[in-house]
């Protein structure tokens, strides 16, 4: 008898995903329009992302252009962006704002490597859970010692490698974070 890893495998690249999320959130001084993914304003009666009220294109290296679709969104995205403490800064203009990335000091460079790293160890505190789940899953059945082993020795594959692309993840962004 195999054991069927879809849920771990499932498990496992929601753990990759969220963190992906979560460093794309953080900004390194550059602009990236992901960093806007999880600002929200009220729309017709329903929260909806920037992105799907209006057009996000990058001006220059440090600068969003945001174009509202409909004019009465400009103050909503405007406010909503100012009260997402993301330390961006906001000028408005006829037909939209700007939207400018400060420049990182090398203080904020290595703070946010520090959160960075938080955000690594709740990924990896997910996988382990994720590991132990597995564990206790296979332990409980009927299966014999050798095909538990068997199991076991498989999952740490997986857990092994998803640990590394966590790790690679975590080291790109860091690259990131601390280039000058």
């Amino acid at each position: 008898m195999n054991y069927d890893f879809s849920v771990t495998k499932n498990n496992l690249q929601k753990a990759l995903d969220w963190l992906s999320q979560e460093y794309g959130n953080i900004h390194t001084g550059q602009a990236n329009p992901l960093i806007l993914d999880s600002i929200k304003i009220d729309s017709y009666g329903s929260l909806q992302p920037v992105k799907n009220v209006s057009s996000i294109t990058v001006e220059d290296a440090r600068t969003l252009r945001i174009n509202p679709w409909d004019k009465n969104h400009v103050s909503l995205i405007d406010k909503a962006i100012i009260s997402s403490d993301l330390g961006l800064s906001v000028s408005v203009d006829g037909t939209g704002m700007r939207v400018v990335f400060p420049q990182l000091t090398q203080e904020n460079r290595i703070k946010l490597v520090k959160v960075l790293k938080l955000k690594l160890e709740e990924a990896r505190v997910t996988v382990r859970k994720e590991r132990e789940r597995v564990i206790k899953e296979i332990e409980s059945s009927d299966l014999s010692q050798d095909e538990q082993k068997n199991i076991k020795e498989e999952l740490q594959k997986k857990i092994d490698e998803t640990n590394k692309k966590l790790e690679d993840i975590f080291k790109q962004k860091e690259i990131n974070v601390l280039k000058v």
